[in-house]
């Protein structure tokens, strides 16, 4: 996904409301490391030299995840990634509150993966914003709590990536962050392949796929 279509940014641009004081979601769902990131970072620039900066924001669901210290507590630590892993109704909140368009700026989560930790009002989104674009995992999941999302969202796509692809980029997103290659490999079998299970069955839940 080395460029992002002239196409999907015409998509993305054609959801923004003409009437001020409007603003709506774009969500992108897919599986672990399908590319949903990278995606959404492209088209909040591609949409950005149309509009201008000021109309667009990002803001990732990988700033819900559970601070490491809350999921040895609850014992998911080697779930890290899974649905009960997310702070799901919290997500949910700030995609109320990004609705609203409230008068002042809305800080949001980020999340750093070489501290594998959310981080705190990492982002922000002005009240200028007209279009925010949201992506995570579970944004078109049908479980508790997660099903939800979708009546905040005014679209939902979903970024589609052959598996091997998208498991080569884990084993090199979990090395960089300092397993072992083997620690890796078996994270990515033991959980991540079964995250990405529960993703594609809800792929019809989502309005659009994009390759990746």
């Amino acid at each position: 996904m080395s460029t992002v279509s002239d196409s999907l940014i015409d998509a993305a641009v054609a959801l923004v409301p003409s009437i001020a004081g409007r603003r709506v979601l774009l969500g992108l769902a897919g599986a672990p490391a399908a590319g949903k990131s990278t995606l959404a970072r492209r088209l909040v620039r591609g949409v950005g030299q149309r509009l201008g900066a000021d109309s667009v924001g990002y803001v990732p669901m990988d700033g819900f995840h559970l601070s490491t210290a809350q999921l040895d507590l609850l014992g998911r630590r080697d779930r890290k990634g899974a649905a009960d892993t997310f702070d799901v109704h919290g997500y949910v909140h700030l995609l109320r509150r990004l609705r609203s368009v409230p008068e002042h700026p809305v800080y949001v989560p980020d999340f750093d993966r070489r501290l594998e930790e959310p981080v705190a009002a990492g982002l922000v989104v002005p009240p200028t914003v007209r279009l925010v674009i949201t992506e995570g995992n579970y944004l078109a999941d049908d479980g508790d709590g997660w099903r939800e999302v979708r009546g905040l969202l005014d679209a939902l796509w979903y970024v589609d990536t052959p598996r091997g692809v998208r498991e080569e980029r884990l084993l090199r997103r979990h090395v960089r962050g300092g397993r072992t290659r083997d620690q890796a490999l078996a994270f990515i079998a033991g959980s991540e392949r079964g995250n990405a299970e529960r993703v594609e069955r809800c792929r019809a839940n989502c309005s659009r796929v994009v390759r990746g």
